[in-house]
């Protein structure tokens, strides 16, 4: 459902001016990602289905007892386990995207590329799932195939690093906090990729599969992929979403600890696998020579989280200090993108006054550089709205505690958790729901009040100049 409400919103709701190739790179990470979710999570639904009948009804899918067969779960997991990787990772991408253009002043480098790349991963997301068990008995021939498209992977993605490696290029670049993120992306993901083309080869991986060498592949490749990108980006929209900053100096610890601590922990890891450590020990013994580098690796991930308290510690302390901007180009006039020029925090609940007319994913800097978003618009209307619902709460409710009684196979209480789930979903189909609208005058105050504080910002940059 989440796939699909996140494809549907993105074709139907974008500006109609918005040619698919000039969506924010952002925004078509994430709708290459919904189509993944909807391809991907019906085979996991299958195979948790097939998995509870085996659990509770006696039937026979997975039990090798009964006949059933072990390798057809690994087959429906990391059938949908692979693109999964992809689900998380491809709006990450997205992330950087948007991020490394803005502190560079540049364009993004070869966008059009990037949608094709991104297009290629998603594709090849579905042929590599067997290399998660290359040692599980297959034959040379599957192997090999599955080898291959592993490695072809690599393709696109190589793409993706160089079209960022090229924005940086000559740009004028600025080391704000969700830059230094993203600039420590790029060598430690290309880590992570490198370990990940060792992975592919199938006759190698008979020496790294389940040894600590796949855990530190695995980190290198989704935390700085990820995390590193979740944390750039909370700073990055948070006074978008707030009105503003958190606190530079605190978020530059946060990053310089997390990133320091994430390779002090992860590093020696390649070296424990290498050596033969498996993955999964809480214990090993003493003269296999590993306690060294865990200690090691222990006190990268203390210094992590000491890294992320110092993330809490400015969303405290910006949440009482910092100075409250209105303009909604909070990174002082960088944005590049259409939401930097909506209001941060002054409308009470819409985004845009008006449908914008888009021509370029970065229209923004157009407007700016023509002056065309401190224009008077006389043509504002009102803005329909949806209520709010608590039925999606409730589903989620019923849904966790209906789980937590499937897994000690108390059949009776599950059952009316998911009458509970099928119950609300019922009462919201029928539930007459119109909305509610922001009357034009409304919009065209919070406008105004926008227009003027985006006027005093620009007479005090030409003051300071």
């Amino acid at each position: 459902m989440t796939g699909i409400n996140f494809f549907v919103t993105i074709l139907r709701c974008k500006s109609p001016t918005m040619k698919f190739m000039e969506m924010p790179m952002f925004t078509v990470t994430t709708f290459i990602t919904a189509l993944i979710v909807i391809l991907a999570f019906p085979v996991l639904t299958v195979a948790l289905a097939l998995f509870t009948t085996d659990r509770i009804f006696g039937t026979a899918f997975f039990t090798v007892a009964d006949g059933g067969m072990p390798m057809l779960w690994a087959n429906f997991f990391w059938v949908w386990g692979h693109p999964e990787v992809y689900i998380v990772i491809l709006p990450a991408f997205g992330i950087y995207s948007e991020i490394i253009p803005t502190f560079a002043r540049k364009r993004l480098f070869g966008h059009q590329s990037m949608v094709w790349a991104t297009a290629g991963i998603a594709f090849l997301s579905f042929l590599v799932w067997v290399h998660h068990f290359f040692t599980m008995g297959n034959g040379a021939l599957i192997n090999s195939f599955f080898s291959i498209t592993t490695m072809l992977i690599g393709i696109p993605t190589g793409v993706k690093l160089f079209n960022w490696l090229f924005t940086l290029y000559q740009g004028r670049i600025s080391f704000e906090s969700p830059m230094l993120f993203s600039l420590a992306f790029i060598p430690n993901f290309l880590l992570g990729g490198v370990t990940g083309v060792m992975l592919a080869m199938a006759a190698a991986d008979y020496q790294y599969h389940n040894t600590y060498f796949l855990v530190a592949h695995f980190h290198y490749t989704l935390v700085t992929g990820v995390v590193f990108a979740c944390l750039g980006a909370l700073i990055f929209w948070y006074p978008k979403m707030t009105g503003y900053k958190l606190n530079e100096t605190l978020n530059k610890w946060c990053f310089w600890l997390f990133m320091i601590g994430f390779n002090v922990c992860f590093l020696p890891q390649f070296v424990l696998g290498l050596d033969g450590m498996p993955r999964r020990l809480y214990t090993y013994m003493p003269e296999d020579g590993w306690w060294l580098l865990n200690v090691i690796s222990t006190i990268g991930a203390l210094l992590m989280a000491l890294g992320f308290m110092f993330l809490v510690a400015s969303i405290v302390y910006s949440f009482f200090k910092a100075p409250r901007e209105a303009t909604g180009d909070n990174w002082d006039g960088l944005g590049r993108t259409l939401e930097w020029s909506t209001a941060s925090a002054i409308p009470p609940k819409y985004n845009f006054a008006i449908t914008p007319d888009w021509n370029d994913y970065d229209t923004f800097v157009d407007m700016k550089e023509h002056g065309r978003h401190y224009l008077e618009n006389h043509n504002y209307k009102d803005i329909h709205m949806p209520n709010n619902t608590a039925v999606g709460l409730w589903m989620g409710i019923f849904m966790t505690i209906g789980g937590f009684f499937l897994i000690f196979e108390t059949i009776i209480p599950a059952i009316l958790c998911l009458i509970g789930i099928f119950g609300t979903m019922i009462y919201r189909s029928f539930q007459v729901d119109h909305g509610y609208h922001i009357h034009a005058e409304e919009v065209a105050e919070t406008e105004k009040r926008l227009r003027e504080a985006r006027i005093k910002e620009r007479e005090a940059v030409s003051h300071e100049s």
